[in-house]
């Protein structure tokens, strides 16, 4: 998020539902495991996100993201929003068409590059399983979180990039992995590198669909953006990941802005032509 220069950050109405009822979180207990079990675990986990991220290509689903900004008192200075209607490629590139994004508000804050390609990565997904080998994983312990026994990992990568060199964006934050399924359930941190840009830390929480894969259900953020001439800039973002079905039209990478057309015969559940993201 860059200043106006300035961010911005996502609401939705459907997060009021999945956040009615927060989860019941006990400590985290200290679990001293060796390096081998270690690497065992991550070796595991992100081998099942590589299979996660391929089975999400399968699936079409609604993303709705509000951006706000919080002045005195809670007052709301501005929002940006976008819905819309998410797909991947086999190849896992994402494909969005927007449903709905009226005219920002935001004053103190410019929406980025790097703000939608963290909405649409590291904030919903954290850590690239095809990057795993350029993090840094420390284990923290376990934790039961409602009817789940986590365990806790910290994550940053070896090595940051230059952001006026590299478009590359890594997670710096924390993970939680299912003891049982070994998928990530939860995760809160932030995109980086930052360069003159600052970038809020979200929690993201996954929901069970088809009582196989970990997908994401929401994002949050109540977060203050620090910049470099002592500006603060709060924030709040709501996104929700909504109507996951499996099934989607093949797509073609074409352009940016330009249309998509299926040319084969439509499915019954597939969405009208996307637009290249």
């Amino acid at each position: 998020m860059k200043r106006t220069g300035s961010f911005s950050l996502l609401l939705i109405v459907a997060l009021a539902a999945a956040v009615t009822v927060c989860p019941q979180e006990r400590q985290i207990i200290p679990n001293v495991i060796n390096q081998g079990e270690i690497d065992l675990l991550v070796e595991e986990f992100t081998r099942n996100e590589d299979e996660f991220r391929y089975a999400l290509t399968q699936y079409v689903f609604t993303r709705k993201a509000t951006i706000q900004t919080v002045g005195l008192g809670g007052l709301i200075t501005g929002t940006y929003r976008r819905d819309s209607f998410m797909t991947f490629t086999d190849s896992g590139e994402r494909f969005e068409r927007i449903l709905y994004a009226p005219i920002s508000t935001l004053r103190d804050l410019q929406i980025t590059r790097e703000d939608l390609e963290d909405l649409g990565g590291v904030n919903p997904f954290a850590i690239n399983p095809r990057d795993a080998d350029q993090y840094h994983f420390q284990y923290i312990g376990k934790q039961k979180i409602d009817y789940l026994n986590l365990h806790v990992f910290d994550v940053r990568p070896k090595v940051v990039p230059d952001p006026k060199k590299s478009n590359k964006r890594y997670f710096r934050g924390r993970i939680w992995v299912d003891d049982r399924d070994k998928m990530i359930v939860k995760s809160e941190g932030k995109g980086i590198p930052e360069g003159k840009q600052r970038f809020p830390v979200v929690e993201t929480w996954r929901i069970n669909v088809d009582g196989k894969y970990w997908f994401p259900a929401y994002s949050t953020s109540d977060d203050e953006l620090v910049f470099d001439n002592g500006q603060v800039v709060k924030i709040r973002l709501r996104v929700s990941y909504d109507d996951y079905k499996q099934g989607r039209s093949d797509v073609r990478v074409l352009d940016e802005d330009t249309e998509i057309i299926d040319e084969k015969e439509p499915k019954d559940n597939a969405p009208p032509p996307l637009e290249d993201n």
